[in-house]
């Protein structure tokens, strides 16, 4: 009984949830180091229309990525809900400017499906799934997707 026990518990995914837009979103927690409440942010000449700027998180600059502006979506205020979401992609650290961060999900792997080919404009190549919940859909994103091996590169410039 046990066995099945573990079976099960190795089954399930931890998600750190967010808003961009109307729609919700979810990455693995193991990927997310910290969120952290608005700070300011410095704009970086000459960086991608993504790159928000850099923030210095305890002596560290991170590249800051709007992902209203990676998705194509219209900019609106930033207000007390919005959060930095800072992830780790290998060994670069990012920070993911987001709406709003909802909650930290456990889900089972067995409600993943397969991205449709595009949600809400947000194009396939960027999610890792879709899970269907009682009363909403969650969008799960595939960090190293969402930013190419060439932006990563151009992201490099902005640590010393």
């Amino acid at each position: 009984m046990s066995e099945t026990r573990a079976e099960h518990d190795e089954a399930i995914l931890q998600l750190v949830t967010f808003n961009v837009g109307e729609e919700e979103f979810g990455v693995e927690i193991l990927a997310v180091r910290e969120i952290n409440r608005m700070m300011e942010i410095t704009r970086v000449p000459h960086a991608p229309p993504f790159v928000e700027g850099v923030i210095n998180l305890r002596g560290r600059v991170i590249p800051v990525v709007d992902l209203r502006k990676r998705f194509g979506l219209g900019e609106i205020e930033r207000d007390k809900n919005t959060r930095i979401v800072v992830v780790e992609l290998g060994d670069k650290v990012v920070g993911f400017l987001v709406d709003s961060v909802s909650e930290v999900l456990r889900v089972p792997e067995d409600l993943v499906e397969p991205p449709p080919p595009i949600v809400g404009g947000i194009d396939r190549e960027y999610l890792d799934g879709v899970v269907k919940l009682e009363d909403r859909l969650l969008i799960l994103l595939d960090l190293k997707k969402l930013l190419g091996s060439d932006e990563r590169e151009e992201l490099e410039g902005f640590e010393p």
